[in-house]
């Protein structure tokens, strides 16, 4: 299920890398409301889980994912799912609104939780889960999949850490989205279930400027939204932006929208622009407009010249198999539990505090 042209279905595909042994890593899937399921499962099956079972109320949906996933059985009930002992982890793409409640739930059964961005709709859902992972030792996932499923990101990551560009001062992070009318459920226009657009796509863009300018924290300096063109739906919001700067002075900006015409090639023109003290950064993620339809372009300009890597292929999704051996090892290496949960928060904030343009 890769539909390139439409971001609810885009599922992207990686080279089988498996770091588990069969079976010493069952998984089960509780909520299939969001195509992101599909990009989720494909990283952890590559990295050699397995998809024990798949619950969803809707039984096409859950017919339509065994297809993907032949392995899995459909369970009866979400708790046959959250009870059943060899279950290391759950995934969920749920409606939004839901998924913090399912992960304290998950949590609460000794199995590590890994949800759909955004993993909140509300500060008051992201401050249960919290005292829900320092009560149980689990961990609650998220899928910040414009970072870490995108090899150009992982290119990226390794540059910087190798200080191809010094010290990083700023990121602009521009994610424009094919908003594909017809094929999104009531809940995509209702903001009360996706948490608002700087909720439901920023915490991407925020969660990105945190992990790249290896910032501790961060802070809102101002934030927008409005709904420019689609007045028919009123909870709806189709443009957001931000500013932020870091505790260790980095900066950012980012902009969301649901804008990408219907004559690119792709879902979205993901840009991000990563400033340094030696040098800056670009990526092209998902296509390079008007010359190549693949994406995972970079550019790299640096004291010694003009730089362009083609990472589609190279890089591979390094996230995935880490998330499983942390459970395994009882590690912390695929991410950082406090800046998976302060993106969204800064996210929650900036939502909560844009200025609506009318």
């Amino acid at each position: 299920m890769q539909e390139k042209s439409n971001g609810m279905n885009y599922a992207p595909r990686g080279k089988i890398k498996r770091v588990c042994d069969k079976g010493e890593f069952s998984i089960g899937v509780i909520g299939l409301d969001h195509g992101h399921i599909y990009g989720m499962c494909n990283g952890l099956t590559e990295a050699g889980a397995n998809v024990s079972f798949v619950y969803d109320p809707d039984t096409n949906k859950v017919m339509q994912f065994i297809q993907a996933f032949p392995e899995a059985k459909a369970a009866k009930s979400e708790d046959e799912i959250l009870e059943h002992r060899d279950i290391k982890l759950v995934a969920s793409a749920s409606v939004p609104v839901q998924r913090g409640d399912l992960g304290c739930r998950v949590l609460g059964h000794q199995k590590d939780f890994f949800s759909d961005k955004p993993p909140f709709t509300t500060k008051e859902q992201l401050e249960r889960a919290r005292e829900k992972v320092k009560e149980t030792g689990h961990r609650y996932a998220v899928y910040y999949s414009e970072r870490v499923h995108v090899e150009s990101s992982v290119l990226a990551e390794r540059l910087i850490e190798e200080g191809a560009i010094g010290r990083v001062l700023q990121t602009i992070n521009i994610a424009s989205h094919r908003i594909s009318l017809k094929q999104r459920p009531r809940w995509f226009f209702d903001a009360s279930q996706y948490g608002g657009i700087l909720t439901d796509l920023g915490c991407h863009q925020i969660e990105q400027f945190l992990y790249f300018t290896k910032a501790q924290d961060a802070q809102l300096v101002s934030s927008r939204i409005a709904n420019y063109h689609y007045k028919s739906y009123q909870d709806f919001e189709d443009f957001g932006d931000a500013m932020l700067t870091a505790d260790n002075g980095a900066t950012c900006y980012l902009r969301v929208d649901w804008f990408t015409p219907d004559g690119l090639g792709a879902w979205g023109d993901g840009r991000l622009f990563v400033l340094g003290t030696e040098g800056y950064i670009e990526l092209r993620k998902y296509i390079d407009i008007a010359k190549n339809k693949e994406g995972d372009h970079l550019y790299l300009v640096d004291q010694k010249g003009e730089h362009y890597y083609n990472a589609a292929g190279k890089e591979g999704f390094p996230f995935f198999g880490s998330l499983i051996r942390d459970y395994l090892e009882q590690t912390h290496i695929a991410y950082s539990q406090e800046m998976t949960f302060r993106a969204i928060e800064l996210s929650l904030e900036a939502q909560e505090r844009a200025i609506r343009v009318e």
